[in-house]
C-alpha cells in the first residue's frame, strides 16, 4: 500500500497535462467515496441508498463555514465530517434496532428530504443557501489555507492522501475487534447477539465512520469543483455511484472499490460526455449492466479473479 501509494503520489511530476490529471483526480475521488460506502454495506451488511446526504452535508457545511465564517476548509472539511457522523447517528440509531430493509429505505427518504430542503432554502443563519440554484465557493486567489489552487497537482495530492487514509482505514477495521464483530453479526445476528455483541451498537460505529469520510468527501468535491449543488451532491446518482462501485469491484475488502472506481468512473465520464446530452443517465444503464453481469458471473466482485491471478503468479492472493 505504501509503495502504491507513493507511486500515485509522484505521478504529477511525470505527467502536466491538466485534462489527465483532472480525470486521475476524479476516479481517485469515487475510489475514496465507494472505499467509505464500503464500511456500511461491505462490513455492516446494510445498504445505504441515499448515503450522498452525508456528502451533501460535508459539503455545504465547508462552503457556508468558508464563505460565512472565514473558516479554512482544512478545518471545515473535518466540522463537516462530524456533522455527518452525526445525522448518521440520527438515521441509524431507530434503523438498527430493527431487521429487514429499513436502514435502506431510510437513508433515500433522508436524503430526498434534505435535497428539497436545501433547494427550497434560501439562507441558513443568515449566509445565503441559494436554493436549487447552489452554492459557488468565492476565489480568494491560489492559497493553501482557502485550499485553492490554479493547477491540478495540489488537489490530486489531498485526494491521493485522503484515498490513502481511507485504504488504511479499512485495512484496521479488518484487523481490528470492531471488525471482528461486525462479520459476527452479519454472519448471524442471532448468534453474535448470545455472545453478548450488540448489533446496533458496532453498526452505529461503523456507520458513523463511513459518514464522517464521506463528509470529508463531500468537503473536497466542492473545493475542487467550487460549486455545490443538492442535485448532485444530495441526489441519488451519487449515492449509486458510490454503491456500484465498491459493489463490482469487490465489496467487504480493503481494495475491491478502488478497482470499481478505476474501471467505472472513466466510464461514467465518457457516457456522460459524450453522450450526456441526448441520452440522460446512460451511465446508470450502463451500471446496470455491469451490475447484473458482474451478479452472475463475479458475485465476489472484480478483485475475486484479480487475486487469483495474482496468487498463481505468487505475488499473493490474501483477503485484499
Amino acid at each position: 500500500m505504501l509503495l502504491g501509494g507513493l507511486a500515485a503520489a509522484a505521478l504529477p511530476l511525470v505527467v502536466q497535462d491538466a485534462y489527465f490529471l483532472h480525470s486521475c483526480i476524479v476516479v481517485l475521488f469515487f475510489a475514496y467515496m465507494a472505499t467509505a460506502w464500503n464500511f456500511v454495506c461491505g462490513y455492516v451488511g446494510q445498504l445505504s441508498i441515499g448515503h450522498a446526504m452525508f456528502a451533501g452535508v460535508g459539503g455545504y457545511a465547508t462552503v457556508l463555514l468558508f464563505t460565512g465564517l472565514g473558516l479554512s476548509p482544512w478545518l471545515g472539511m473535518p466540522v463537516g465530517g462530524l456533522l455527518a457522523a452525526l445525522l448518521s447517528v440520527v438515521v441509524g440509531y431507530p434503523t438498527f434496532r430493527l431487521r429487514g430493509p429499513y436502514f435502506a429505505l431510510t437513508t433515500i427518504a433522508f436524503a430526498e428530504m434534505i435535497r428539497i430542503w436545501v433547494e427550497n432554502t434560501d439562507s441558513v443563519l443568515g449566509i445565503p443557501l441559494n436554493g436549487a440554484a447552489g452554492l459557488t465557493v468565492p476565489l480568494r486567489g491560489e492559497s493553501l489555507a482557502a485550499l485553492q489552487f490554479n493547477g491540478k497537482a495540489p488537489y490530486y495530492w489531498v485526494i491521493v492522501a485522503l484515498l490513502v487514509g481511507a485504504l488504511a482505514a479499512t485495512w484496521w477495521l479488518e484487523r481490528s475487534k470492531l471488525g471482528f464483530y461486525l462479520k459476527a453479526i452479519r454472519g448471524d445476528r442471532d448468534a453474535a447477539e448470545s455472545l453478548g455483541i450488540s448489533p446496533a451498537r458496532y453498526q452505529l460505529v461503523a456507520l458513523a465512520i463511513s459518514a464522517f469520510m464521506t463528509g470529508i468527501g463531500g468537503g473536497f468535491y466542492a473545493q475542487f469543483f467550487r460549486y455545490v449543488n443538492a442535485e448532485r451532491l444530495i441526489g441519488v446518482d451519487l449515492s449509486i455511484d458510490m454503491a456500484l462501485m465498491s459493489i463490482i469491484g469487490g465489496q467487504g475488502t480493503v481494495f475491491g472499490p478502488l478497482l470499481g472506481a478505476v474501471l467505472l468512473a472513466p466510464l461514467a465520464e465518457i457516457t456522460r460526455g459524450s453522450l450526456g446530452g441526448s441520452l440522460l443517465g446512460l451511465h446508470i444503464v450502463v451500471y446496470g449492466i455491469i451490475l447484473m453481469l458482474a451478479v452472475l458471473y463475479l458475485p465476489k466482485g472484480l478483485i475475486a479473479p484479480l487475486r487469483a491471478v495474482l496468487a498463481r503468479a505468487g505475488l499473493g492472493g490474501g483477503r485484499r
